[in-house]
């Protein structure tokens, strides 16, 4: 989030030296060094409560160290152990210093993380930071990617198992549903292995909501097993509808004549060799009562490794319109109403691989995306096999070709100039390219400052050099500066035809400062830089206006890398260690982060400030930053009230620049900061009550803890297991 700009934060934390007294000799009896220790420890304690420096709080180990040597020379340390507290003690607060930046940057600033780690040891004492020091530093539990199976298994075993105590709690509520439809699940087959066709059907007939139907076409499979076992199982059980195909026409046909049977309501989509959980067609009627708008419903999903065992789960965000251009988010479960399939003309040959994307684009095309309803649940198991693009996105790339048909065509249908690309060739993750309207429209791009000239002029120097944008102006609102190269330097820039300075003397107030210059700019979109931004990716700002030229688009933010190639800001979670923190932080350049999301276009809650575009009158519209919030959120409470004006934020990948966030960032322990700090988390906590809880763009089975990385699993998870 963007927070400070360069230069105009000074680090205020003084040196001062504690003035504890020392600790007196070896005549102390045990009973009194034991009462010394628990004091310095209750001491070391306040001191990270109050907020104290590091600096003061390094004096302050450098003293306990010093009183350690007295009493390792003393006759009493050789009659009392408590005595060894007072390295623990040392050894725990260094420790906690070497991870205090992480603790800092996704909760805020050193003041808070202090305060995380005082609230820490006033419920466990020092063992419970030196535990979440420790796993911090070791990397456990972060991150990017799915969970360990062990973890998972344990996950499962606790929070997404459906015991027979569960089972009846299941039947007492389906008898209560207002709607209780048919739901028809499709099935094509061709081939199967006989033992995973039986487990599928066997896993259909073993739902706990009785009111389904199960049509399976067969696609003129060559090997007799099949027919033979589809005939079986159709006997047994009046549930069952078989239809087998005279030629082989593909998985498009096959599915176009197993929806052919399809009596119900609603079609649930299901491969001929993937499972579904006892409680899926639940799940499907319970939400298709609670969102009677919703036309089309999609789950989360794990696979199924080559021993039957669970892996690799994918937690999806609620319906991300720009995501789901990017991947085939909507499968799996997909369950879509089955009049809306039909309208929408079922399944196309020539889409063979990707036809259920296909049809979900046609489908979302008719009913709009509020029709489109997530269940955060894992209601799909999808079996791992030789040729299966479960196991890997490059195993059909007949299917990745006609997921870019599919989408060109969406494309065309909706009017929308743009090319698909496909960027990353191990990934089955793509990219839309939207066309700028011609003439260019205006761009303001408006950056607060205050001295800090080497940053400044290299946040010009890389705009002029490195844009390929042409229409821009540049508003540099100077909030005070007095150096004289500063000076000369504005004078010196001025002279562009198409850079202004505003001068600002008022008290830095970062939402101030933006607002002003929004006020006086004449360009159809602004773009909020802070100066410690260096572009490094020439299209970017093509990618941005692009992106914010789109019909109900919010803010659009970038990806902003530190230096060092690690990713600070890749987007907002909100409710991330407080009030929102940043997904796949410190990611190392050239991963993808979760599912592909570090590298896809997406809509998030929420994007910083430090490089942001917006249509000016959407920026108007919404009142543009809120001047409380001086310094920090400001920018998640503009995105949040563009969210609740109806718009749609959106992240780009395509948008790089480099972030010099470290050489700008002062202090936020002085206590008249930390102070405004605080006030600002609790305006925040006020105005959007109940908003960080339920972050649409991430998911309540993913944790919102500072102490592991973004999407590690939530223990437990902030959704009951049948909601």
């Amino acid at each position: 989030m963007n927070t400070k700009f360069s230069g105009h934060q000074q680090d205020a934390v003084s040196q001062d030296v504690s003035h504890d007294e020392p600790l007196s000799s070896g005549a102390e009896d045990a009973r009194g060094l034991q009462a010394r220790v628990a004091q310095l420890e209750k001491q070391l304690g306040d001191a990270i409560n109050d907020g104290e420096s590091i600096a003061k709080l390094n004096n302050r180990i450098l003293k306990l160290e010093v009183e350690q040597a007295t009493l390792l020379n003393s006759t009493s340390w050789r009659v009392t152990a408590p005595l060894r507290s007072v390295s623990r003690i040392a050894a725990a607060v260094r420790l906690a210093f070497s991870t205090i930046g992480r603790q800092a940057e996704v909760r805020g600033g050193l003041g808070s993380a202090l305060g995380y780690y005082a609230s820490v040891i006033g419920r466990e004492g020092l063992p419970g930071v030196v535990a979440r020091v420790r796993r911090l530093k070791s990397g456990r539990g972060f991150a990017d990617g799915p969970p360990r199976d062990e973890v998972y298994h344990e996950w499962i075993s606790q929070y997404d198992t459906v015991t027979p105590d569960k089972q009846r709690e299941i039947e007492a509520e389906i008898a209560l549903l207002a709607r209780k439809p048919l739901i028809s699940v499709v099935v094509p087959t061709y081939n199967s292995d006989e033992r995973l066709l039986r487990e599928m059907v066997a896993s259909v007939q073993t739902q706990i909501y009785p009111h389904w139907e199960l049509c399976i076409a067969d696609d003129a499979s060559t090997q007799p097993h099949v027919k033979a076992v589809l005939q079986e199982l159709a006997a047994a059980d009046s549930r069952i509808k078989v239809v087998f195909r005279e030629t082989n026409g593909h998985i498009s046909e096959a599915s176009n004549s197993a929806l052919a049977l399809a009596t119900g309501e609603y079609v649930a989509l299901l491969d001929h060799d993937d499972l579904l959980p006892p409680h899926a067609l639940y799940m499907v009627a319970r939400y298709i009562n609670l969102h009677p708008q919703g036309r089309m419903f999609y789950s989360d999903e794990d696979k199924l490794n080559t021993e039957g065992k669970r892996t690799t789960p994918y937690f999806k965000s609620d319906w991300n319109p720009q995501m789901f251009l990017t991947q085939n988010m909507f499968s799996h479960l997909g369950v879509l109403e089955t009049r809306l399939v039909r309208e929408a003309g079922g399944f196309r040959k020539g889409f063979e691989g990707s036809q259920d994307y296909d049809l979900a684009l046609r489908c979302v095309e008719l009913a709009g995306d509020d029709s489109v309803i997530h269940i955060p649940h894992v209601l799909y198991h999808w079996r791992i096999v030789p040729g299966s693009t479960a196991g890997s996105g490059s195993e059909k790339p007949y299917a990745l070709i006609a997921a870019i048909r599919a989408l060109e065509d969406h494309l065309k249908r909706a009017n929308i100039s743009a090319t698909v690309e496909h960027p990353v060739e191990s990934l089955g993750v793509l990219r839309v390219r939207y066309t700028l309207p011609s003439p260019q429209p205006k761009v303001s791009i408006i950056i607060p400052t205050r001295d800090g000239l080497v940053l400044l002029k290299q946040c010009l120097d890389s705009v002029f050099g490195y844009t390929l944008y042409q229409n821009f102006e540049i508003i540099i609102v100077d909030n005070g500066s007095v150096q004289p190269e500063t000076m000369k330097y504005f004078d010196e820039i001025s002279q562009r035809s198409n850079v202004r300075v505003l001068r600002d003397e008022s008290p830095f107030n970062f939402s101030a400062l933006n607002n002003h210059a929004a006020r006086v700019a004449t360009g159809e979109f602004l773009c909020l830089l802070n100066n410690d931004i260096e572009v490094i990716s020439p299209d970017w700002l093509n990618e941005m206006v692009s992106l914010a030229n789109l019909p109900r688009a919010g803010a659009v933010g970038a990806c902003l890398w530190y230096p060092t190639d690690a990713l600070q800001h890749g987007g907002v979670v909100l409710g991330l260690g407080g009030i929102a923190g940043h997904m796949h932080h410190m990611m190392k350049r050239g991963h993808f982060g979760y599912f592909g999301r570090a590298v896809a276009t997406q809509n998030l809650s929420a994007v910083t400030a430090a490089c942001l575009v917006v249509r000016k009158s959407v920026y108007d519209e919404v009142g543009g930053l809120e001047e409380d919030l001086a310094v920090a959120f400001n920018d998640v409470d503009f995105c949040m009230k563009l969210l609740k004006a109806g718009y749609r934020n959106i992240w780009t990948p395509y948008a790089e620049m480099y972030h010099h966030e470290s050489a700008t960032r002062g202090s936020d322990l002085d206590p008249a900061k930390y102070e405004r700090f605080v006030s600002e988390i609790r305006r925040m906590e006020a105005r959007w009550e109940g908003w960080f809880e339920r972050d649409p763009a991430y998911n309540p089975n993913l944790s919102l803890s500072c102490e592991v990385r973004p999407f590690t699993l939530a223990s437990p998870p902030r959704i009951g297991q049948f909601e």
